[in-house]
């Protein structure tokens, strides 16, 4: 692999420990969502039944340990660690881009986690214009070497135009999820990076097959911040006046569940409380990344894990208290919307 992605992945797993690429102004937005509280629940706490099925597989509660790294020695213990408490907890895991198993096959191994993870939700992950210039045999490759039980095809251009040698060319993403959809054996999702999903790429979306996506809302990690932070001179000074930039992580979910699609709500989602909301807004799921990461660095396998099993806990409680004994019950609780997520979506 070249030294420039192996310093890269590096960079950003030593940035992505911090807070210091958070999103500085913008949120999320899910503060914004207000569940209504039901004094009269008629529910016990044991009842409470998180369990969904998604591409096949059931879930245990309806999370996601999202995507964050491969490619690098650090890489591969992190993914080892993460995707053996996913499989233990019965969540879904997340991979980092395999670009790097793209460019240079021998890193494979730090993307194959099914030694330590046999029976967890596994989504690979692939940018679109890397997929653009790939035949769909080359993409089913890299899905078959790893098991992954769906492929992510990510969308990052805000990212890439910070990027220092990043992509400048974002022709045909359309056309290649329209042939990716019809092509590969697994299921595809469309992934965004950190700057969510507008109305109009839903749509875009839906209409070229896709069925499930990542939404990745602004509000949690900005990639574009990341990469300022290793960029210099202009490109530095783009990326400090986009750092904000995107759709926020609630409005991403809202409009990709109005254009018929099966959201996963991933950008800046911290605890329980945070995915119950973006359930009731039409997740199906919610995913946690640099929380988990940080549990991971901070405390250990560990404390990874106690800071996930917390996380379930919180799913739990709200649902209690929403009256919602399943999922699907969460996702018709009633609910108020305030603020700013209001203005965003009735613009």
């Amino acid at each position: 692999m070249s030294s420039t992605i192996q310093q890269r992945k590096i960079d950003h797993l030593e940035l992505c420990a911090t807070d210091r690429v958070a999103f500085r102004k913008s949120t999320t937005l899910i503060d914004n969502i207000r569940l209504v509280h039901q004094s009269l629940p008629d529910l016990k706490l044991d009842d409470i039944d998180t369990r969904i099925t998604l591409f096949g597989k059931e879930l245990r509660a309806p999370i996601f340990i999202a995507a964050m790294t491969g490619g690098t020695d650090t890489a591969a213990e992190i993914n080892q660690h993460l995707a053996a408490i996913a499989d233990r907890l019965g969540y879904g895991f997340g991979l980092g881009s395999q670009r790097a198993m793209q460019k240079e096959p021998v890193t494979a191994w730090t993307y194959r986690v099914r030694e330590w993870a046999p029976n967890v939700l596994l989504l690979g992950n692939l940018g679109v214009v890397q997929a653009g210039h790939a035949s769909p045999d080359a993409i089913q490759t890299l899905a078959d070497e790893v098991g992954v039980d769906a492929m992510c095809i990510h969308m990052n251009p805000a990212m890439e135009l910070i990027q220092q040698d990043g992509d400048r060319d974002f022709r045909g993403g359309t056309e290649t999820f329209k042939r990716l959809v019809e092509a590969l054996k697994v299921p595809v999702v469309a992934k965004e990076t950190g700057n969510g999903i507008s109305s109009q790429t839903a749509q875009k979306l839906r209409d070229a097959g896709v069925q499930h996506v990542d939404v990745s809302g602004a509000g949690g990690t900005s990639w574009v911040g990341v990469e300022a932070l290793r960029a210099q001179g202009d490109a530095q000074k783009l990326g400090e006046i986009l750092w904000d930039w995107g759709v926020p992580t609630a409005a991403s979910v809202h409009w990709s569940a109005q254009a018929g699609l099966t959201p996963i709500a991933t950008g800046g989602i911290r605890h329980g409380y945070d995915i119950a909301r973006a359930i009731a807004m039409g997740a199906s799921a919610g995913g946690i990344a640099r929380h988990a990461l940080k549990a991971l660095k901070e405390e250990g396998p560990a404390g990874a894990e106690h800071f996930l099993r917390g996380v379930e806990t919180q799913l739990r409680a709200v649902m209690l208290l929403c009256g919602a004994q399943n999922i699907e019950q969460l996702q018709k609780a009633p609910k108020i919307i305030t603020g700013e997520l209001r203005d965003w979506i009735n613009s």
